[in-house]
């Protein structure tokens, strides 16, 4: 059995997310992991939440709770809203946990002990009118690379250039706005990247199969300018991980925490120590090269802003630790998903947040149309006609009309029975062709995670069903040969289930409700499509579903672009 360990990144504790986040990294992950599971593999899904650092204090602050009330609320928000879109992650961890305090605290020892963390007095900027050193994402100004007003002091979200506070022109804080700021001596751990860029270089280098998205990003990191920069691991704040060495306390740096960067990628490892520890498995064996991990195939899932975290500061703990830690087999990074000629922006408020989008619709609507647009090659525009457009096209005219006309049929003419008799013929043959080579198509595009075009090729085959159905005609063919329409009625309900497998990755609520109205129980993924299409033999009882998808009226299109005009308050 193939082993699949898969991550996405690690939402933000302040807030709900939209939906550019959602398809940024957990819904594709989520995708992954039930196909991979549907194909037989043992598969470890997690994520997490990321707890710690200025944006969990400030949200804290806000909603007038201690910060650790405030993110075990939160986490049980992002959790149920994550159960809401069905996503199937094996743990759904924290960052604040004791298991990542630990797991972050040694392998800032390990790093220490090879010569790779460095004390360095840095000059940091203060915020006189906020009384407090300000981490670099807690500085706003203008990128002096692209010119864009609202570039943070860690990087710019708009060329993803890494800056430092003071690259800023006209920097001002981002809790108060105050540009009362000035420049102190403090002192922090810097984790030697440096040291290691060769390394990394020739570890990217023999990764097969990366996304260009991916490697463009990473080689950028490492080579542009002067080339990989050594990267500051602690901050002034209160809430994170105490810095210590392993056990160990570390003299100079009472007071301080963990950069919320260095620790949060630790947490999918300590999220699946977490899962361990509540369900006695072996988190090990996943992570450890020397306990079993070395046959684990590691995928990751995220924005293209996280990349370069996730290609070089992550890999660079990992690798320098001197341990036999699983580093990733392959990254599938994204473009971003704008909302209606912007950008969808948690800090602004801007778009369709989770939340939201579960009130108006179920699940499916939506993981359809953003899997089937995932911003995969470039940045894709989320408009309400497309989205209309495209929910009724493929899920209501296509897969639901299928399944309602041929279940509607069989119960008028044969009862709610799949009936006997008959011969599909030549159409029958030429449909099980059909559909065989789009499986194996379908298959290749998921293997290889691409996903828009698999998204194609499964509308490809539910479309291929419909013109089967309307090429045999088996309410005409009744009149004359009803034998025959008995049989073209036969290959349709059992295509019903086998539309049921192959979608549930992309829909799992629908194929649910496909099987439980085919009665079908649990279904194997089919290696066969004309045994799978002769599943469910002549007289299996079966149920007339509920509409399966209801088609978004013109009227509710132009409400919620009016309600969700761009501005979440």
């Amino acid at each position: 059995m193939a082993r699949t360990l898969i991550t996405s990144a690690i939402p933000y504790i302040n807030g709900i997310k939209h939906l550019g986040n959602l398809i940024g990294s957990q819904l594709p992950a989520d995708l992954y992991a039930r196909y991979r599971r549907a194909r037989g593999d043992e598969v470890m899904f997690i994520c997490a939440t990321d707890e710690h650092g200025t944006p969990a204090e400030l949200a804290a602050a806000k909603a007038g709770k201690p910060v650790a009330e405030y993110c075990a609320e939160m986490w049980q928000v992002q959790k149920d809203l994550a159960d809401g879109f069905r996503l199937s992650f094996d743990h759904f961890g924290r960052s604040s946990s004791p298991q990542n305090h630990r797991l972050t605290q040694h392998f800032a020892g390990r790093l220490d002990a090879a010569g790779l963390i460095e004390e360095r007095a840095s000059r940091q900027v203060y915020s006189v009118a906020d009384n407090r050193f300000l981490p670099d994402r807690y500085v706003e100004g203008t990128c002096p690379n692209c010119g864009y007003d609202r570039a943070r002091g860690d990087q710019c979200e708009n060329c993803t250039k890494q800056l430092d506070p003071t690259d800023l022109i006209d920097p001002r804080s981002a809790i108060s706005g105050s540009t009362d700021l000035e420049v102190r001596e403090t002192k922090h751990l810097y984790l030697l990247q440096s040291r290691l860029r060769d390394r990394l270089d020739a570890w990217i280098d023999g990764q097969e199969g990366w996304p260009v998205l991916t490697t463009s990003i990473a080689k950028k990191w490492l080579h542009d300018g002067d080339g990989l920069q050594d990267r500051g691991i602690t901050r002034d704040l209160e809430w994170g991980v105490p810095v210590r060495k392993g056990d160990q306390p570390w003299p100079g740096m009472e007071g301080k925490v963990f950069y919320v960067w260095f620790d949060a990628p630790i947490e999918y490892i300590a999220a699946t120590n977490e899962w361990a520890d509540a369900t006695g498995g072996d988190w090990r064996r996943w992570w450890r090269t020397d306990e079993g991990a070395d046959d684990v195939r590691y995928v990751q899932f995220m924005g293209k802003d996280n990349v370069p975290f996730h290609t070089l500061s992550f890999p660079a703990t990992l690798l320098g630790s001197g341990e036999p830690w699983k580093t990733v087999d392959y990254l599938k990074s994204f473009n971003y998903l704008n909302y209606d000629g912007g950008q969808f922006s948690t800090s602004q408020g801007r778009g369709v947040f989770m939340d939201q989008a579960l009130e108006i619709l179920p699940a499916d609507y939506w993981r359809w149309w953003l899997l089937s647009h995932v911003p995969e090659t470039s940045d894709t525009e989320f408009t309400w006609t497309a989205f209309q457009t495209d929910v009724n096209k493929d899920l209501a005219d296509v897969l639901g009309n299928f399944v309602s006309r041929v279940t509607k049929f069989c119960r008028s003419k044969f009862g709610e029975v799949v009936p006997e008799g008959g011969s599909t013929g030549d159409a029958g043959v030429i449909l099980v062709r059909r559909l065989s080579e789009g499986l194996a198509r379908y298959e290749a595009h998921m293997d290889a995670i691409e996903i828009r075009k698999a998204a194609a090729e499964l509308r490809a085959m539910w479309v291929a069903g419909n013109e089967y159905l309307q090429e045999a005609g088996p309410w005409t063919v009744f009149k004359t040969d009803p034998e025959t329409a008995a049989a073209q009625v036969r290959l349709a309900l059992n295509l019903i289930r086998f539309y049921a497998i192959v979608s549930a990755p992309f829909i799992p609520d629908a194929s649910a409700r496909m099987l439980a109205s085919m009665r079908a129980g649990e279904a194997d993924w089919p290696t066969d499509v004309a045994a799978a299409l002769e599943a469910l033999p002549p007289g299996h009882a079966f149920e007339v579903p509920e509409v399966l998808f209801a088609k978004i009226t013109d009227e509710e299109r132009e409400d919620w672009a009016t309600r969700f005009s761009g501005t979440r308050t």
